[in-house]
């Protein structure tokens, strides 16, 4: 399978339906927001970056990373379709990710990592924070 992996800043239409597609798949976003075409474009465009992976022209995963673009980064809505899990595409998106924030100065990179995927940022070389709590302020 051929995988191109592709930073994107000016999405196209059919990258922003590849990437709500991926959104509802995950789950982390109901109606309506997972079908506003406006926030994902906004999300992307508002990333330090965003990549893509694509298999004949079709997106199968995506990841991105925030950050202050001065010291710190935060990966997230890192997510590969269900079909293609264990391909090795979620351990290169990250890699690309982390190289882009290298390149860029930034030496701090932390991420909130879901049940289930804790081995698989581990063996990418993260690990938990000692006396560290992950926290949420909820919408009031």
């Amino acid at each position: 399978m051929q995988v191109v992996y592709t930073f994107i800043t000016e999405p196209t239409p059919l990258q922003v339906e590849g990437v709500l597609e991926l959104y509802r798949q995950q789950g982390w976003w109901g109606p309506p927001t997972d079908h506003d075409p406006e926030l994902a474009e906004a999300i992307i465009r508002g990333s330090h970056c965003f990549v893509v992976a694509s298999h004949e022209g079709s997106i199968i995963g995506m990841g991105r990373a925030i950050s202050d673009r001065a010291s710190d980064a935060y990966i997230q809505d890192l997510v590969v379709r269900f079909a293609d899990r264990g391909k090795g595409i979620g351990t290169r998106m990250v890699n690309e990710i982390i190289g882009r924030l290298r390149h860029d100065g930034l030496g701090w990179i932390g991420l909130v990592a879901e049940a289930g995927t804790w081995d698989f940022y581990r063996r990418a070389g993260f690990a938990e924070m000692p006396g560290s709590i992950l926290m949420l302020k909820k919408n009031l």
